[in-house]
């Protein structure tokens, strides 16, 4: 896959932007359940996370891994099955890298998945910790040592924030196929995410300073190409040409689905979605929750054609 850059953006009750992952087909059929023997079954597995606020690595049981990324990646108040599917995701996308480094797994960023230790969470929930922590771990261990298995491997199992009404192939956005990652329909994310559509508002000099263009007395803009559902591969403005991830990162703006227009003298980026698309939308995983989808049927729909396996059976 080739590298990309990405918008790290603080939220308000809204899911995280992205998380980034390495694809490379060769080296995603030698991943290996270690975990599966029966020496191993019901053990502790343990994932080593690197804590970049903190500045240290701790090794953690993989399970109370699941419950810091549940408390950093979801709104709590989210339906508990949309909470279980994530929970299911977090895992098998953690399971996928231990041991593929030798000091630590993962981050506990948007660049892997947020993770949040009790410390932080109680500081964060307050005289609420006791009652939100509950539902964290009923969700954790209603799946305990579940994980998307696709032919007898670990999922990649991408997730992101909202989508603008259908996921993303991740070839479209990685240049990678996988054959699980494909594009399906997320109708929900409309009716649930407040980040749905958003209108960003720049002075022209401020649109010029950001993507470093000479002059923006007049803006054209030509859309060069785009993915089947809309996102901007690769667009001109004025006689520079930018892929559109590179302009929602210099603009700090939630989607590279956009639309690019003037306004009152003013340049107006409007946006739909928020994240990368490819994967699990988590507001459509909330949207199906609310509309009586199990978890078992929200991980299906998003990640097509897998199974739910468990290491302990």
């Amino acid at each position: 896959m080739k590298k990309m850059l990405f918008l790290t953006i603080i939220f308000i009750a809204v899911p995280s932007f992205f998380i980034l992952t390495n694809y490379e087909e060769e080296k995603i059929i030698e991943f290996t359940k270690e975990y599966l023997t029966e020496e191993k079954k019901d053990k502790e597995v343990l994932i080593k996370v690197k804590q970049t606020s903190k500045n240290r690595i701790i090794e953690i049981d993989l399970e109370d891994y699941v419950r810091g990324v549940l408390a950093g990646e979801m709104p709590i108040s989210f339906e508990l099955e949309a909470l279980k599917a994530q929970a299911v995701a977090a895992r098998t996308y953690a399971l996928r890298r231990i041991n593929k480094s030798n000091t630590y797994d993962v981050v506990d960023t948007v660049m892997n998945q947020v993770y949040k230790d009790d410390e932080t969470l109680k500081q964060m929930w307050g005289s609420n910790y006791e009652k939100y922590m509950e539902k964290i771990k009923t969700a954790q261990e209603a799946t305990k040592g579940e994980y998307v298995d696709y032919n007898g491997t670990y999922a990649d199992t991408l997730f992101f924030s909202t989508s603008v009404g259908n996921t993303e192939n991740s070839e479209e956005i990685f240049g990678t196929k996988i054959s699980y990652l494909r594009s399906v329909s997320s109708e929900w994310d409309e009716e649930v995410s407040p980040v749905y559509e958003e209108k960003n508002v720049f002075t022209r000099d401020e649109f010029c300073n950001k993507l470093k263009l000479n002059d923006c007395s007049k803006i054209y803009v030509n859309v060069l190409n785009q993915t089947s559902t809309g996102r901007i591969k690769n667009i001109k403005i004025n006689n520079k040409t930018f892929t559109g991830t590179e302009v929602a990162y210099y603009l700090g703006v939630r989607s590279n689905y956009f639309d690019i227009y003037i306004e009152n003298n003013n340049v107006v980026v409007k946006t739909k979605g928020f994240g990368h698309g490819v994967g699990m939308s988590q507001y459509g995983a909330e949207g199906m929750a609310s509309n009586g989808y199990t978890y078992k049927e929200i991980l299906e729909h998003y990640y097509s054609g897998t199974t739910l396996k468990n290491l302990n059976v």
